[in-house]
């Protein structure tokens, strides 16, 4: 049987009793490895590892928690989301097992559309190669007014949005990293710039989607980086490229975070990552060895 890994995000950063509810419903079928919470996102990223039908079981507990207890009408984060268990990717760990992932995608997606009445839209592998940005713009009010004009509709569950937990986006993917690089000086429209050059749709770095954004409870400014192609874009050499394009505005870097865990082929010496540290329970492998 083989072993997979899920990320799910959930739309709640700030309620800590919900948070722990949530990682309580998956660490019922699922070991739970990290969860990582931000204020200003309004989000928390879960890294759980299970076999294939208890990753299942773990993640539809998980997503069913997440729509009893999050609220999209109240929610004021300033990361893009569709809905309350927001996004759920199913990453195989290892080499020739993505169509696995794919068929748990599509499992997990047929039950939560029957069983919990949730639409579910699939990206990734198997779907078109769409990524969860195609059905986030514009929010939930956009995502609802596409599917009643026919341009996008959910794959399984029923035709409308859920008022209070909105959407899934289920898919199976590879590994990625999420990390955060904070600008000590600068403002949001370097920020802004800085992304733009370093993320693959805007001629940058292949592999990389990068937004700038304002954290408004602190008034800090952000590059937010994904990498989803660790391979064609080592995160090293990511943040080497944000460095020296700040470098090139005049701007300074502050602190970077690392979001959930990285992949061993990712770590490397923290100074050139911008940490202060990389212990061995933020590399995924380590995380996974026998202790």
């Amino acid at each position: 049987m083989a072993l997979l890994e899920s990320v799910p995000n959930v739309s709640e950063g700030r309620d800590e009793t919900v948070i722990d509810a949530i990682a309580k419903a998956f660490a019922a079928h699922g070991r739970v490895l990290d969860v990582h919470s931000d204020v200003d996102h309004h989000r928390s990223v879960y890294t759980i590892v299970a076999g294939e039908t208890d990753l299942v079981e773990a993640l539809l507990a998980g997503i069913a928690r997440a729509a009893e207890l999050v609220d999209l009408r109240v929610h004021d984060g300033i990361h893009p989301r569709i809905g309350a268990a927001d996004v759920v990717p199913i990453v195989p760990l290892r080499v020739g097992e993505m169509e696995i992932a794919v068929e748990m995608a599509l499992t997990l997606g047929r039950r939560v559309g029957t069983e919990l009445g949730l639409p579910v839209f699939l990206y990734g592998t198997g779907a078109e190669g769409r990524r969860p940005a195609f059905f986030r713009r514009g929010g939930p009010a956009e995502l609802q007014r596409r599917i009643d004009a026919g341009e996008v509709r959910p794959v399984f569950g029923p035709p409308q949005l859920d008022a209070r937990a909105g959407g899934v986006l289920i898919g199976a993917r590879p590994l990625l990293i999420a990390f955060n690089i904070e600008l000590a000086t600068g403002d949001l429209v370097d920020a802004q710039a800085i992304a733009a050059v370093i993320r693959e749709s805007s001629g940058g770095m292949q592999g990389v989607q990068a937004l700038g954004l304002q954290l408004p409870r602190t008034g800090r400014v952000q590059v937010s980086i994904n990498v989803i192609d660790v391979e064609a874009a080592p995160l090293a050499e990511v943040v080497a490229r944000v460095r020296a394009t700040a470098a090139a505005r005049g701007v300074e870097l502050g602190a970077s975070e690392l979001v959930g865990l990285l992949p061993e082929s990712a770590a490397a010496d923290p100074a050139l990552l911008g940490l202060d540290v990389l212990p061995d329970d933020r590399v995924l492998e380590r995380r996974l060895s026998p202790a």
